[in-house]
């Protein structure tokens, strides 16, 4: 558990929480120390680690031979090339539970329980079959099909659920821990659908423009396996343009003190890895 946790990545997840949290409940200042920070972001970060441990039980799974069949991941042997396919399973298994033991047991102590309740109902949804679960399974039936099988509407369902769902949570949970109302929490959850679609569109494109080097994990695995892409669906300037088209829709909601998410949009989409 500890392996893949500790990994390294772009905990792209839970700063989505925090910007959400500081973009209702409002920013601390930039030369807080690092006590005002924590005690600032303790609640943001009960979810925030916990969907991180969520994340990284979907990549130990999806790197497992019968679904991905990876070697790689964050630039080092995946956690069952390291401990084993079985050990690789239950540390999947263990880190999901870990996940919502976490957030119950950092959050009862501050959170409002309506509030708890709401995140760790919208946290469970969003690993199941409309979730998280839902989307592997439609990507695993779409690999290998002709593009003449599987739609652009089919794709865009995949990363909805796979990809997007835990940004989804990050977002309006931030939202709903800083003290968001229901149409709040609404058009966030807009943005958040937006660029979890930009996300999987710029790992398309990666996946056929950056090594193995740069992305920590093996480079063209999709073409490989004849796996649905948005640059098999749109070319690599149409995939590009996609990517810019999800972000600007993204953003163009926020207000004044959306500065941190439009940053965030702007990272997803410009990333290197």
């Amino acid at each position: 558990m500890y392996y893949s946790l500790l990994a390294g990545g772009k905990r792209v997840r839970p700063v989505a929480v925090c910007l959400a949290y500081d973009y209702i409940a409002g920013s601390p200042p930039s030369d807080a120390p690092e006590a005002q920070l924590k005690d600032h972001y303790r609640d943001a970060l009960s979810l925030g680690v916990s969907i991180e441990m969520i994340h990284t039980m979907s990549l130990i799974h999806d790197d497992l031979p019968a679904m991905d069949d990876d070697d790689y991941r964050r630039g080092r042997l995946t956690c069952h090339k390291v401990y084993g396919e079985d050990v690789a399973i239950l540390a999947g298994d263990s880190l999901l539970s870990s996940s919502f033991e976490y957030l119950v047991r950092e959050g009862k102590a501050s959170v409002e329980p309506l509030r708890l309740l709401e995140v760790l109902e919208r946290l469970s949804a969003s690993v199941g079959n409309l979730g998280l679960a839902g989307g592997q399974v439609m990507d695993l039936e779409c690999e290998g099909k002709p593009s003449a099988e599987v739609t652009l509407d089919d794709l865009r369902w995949i990363h909805k659920h796979k990809t997007g769902a835990l940004l989804n949570i990050a977002v309006a949970g931030g939202a709903i821990l800083g003290g968001a109302g229901d149409k709040t929490v609404e058009d966030l959850e807009v943005y958040a659908d937006k660029i979890g679609l930009a996300f999987q569109v710029a790992d398309d494109i990666l996946d056929c423009t950056a090594t193995s080097e740069e992305l920590g994990k093996t480079a063209g695995k999709d073409e490989a396996v004849d796996k649905a892409t948005y640059v098999r669906m749109m070319g690599l300037d149409g995939a590009r343009a996609e990517a810019r088209r999800l972000r600007d829709e993204a953003i163009q909601g926020l207000g004044e003190n959306g500065g941190g998410l439009k940053a965030l949009a702007d990272f997803i989409v410009n990333r290197g890895n």
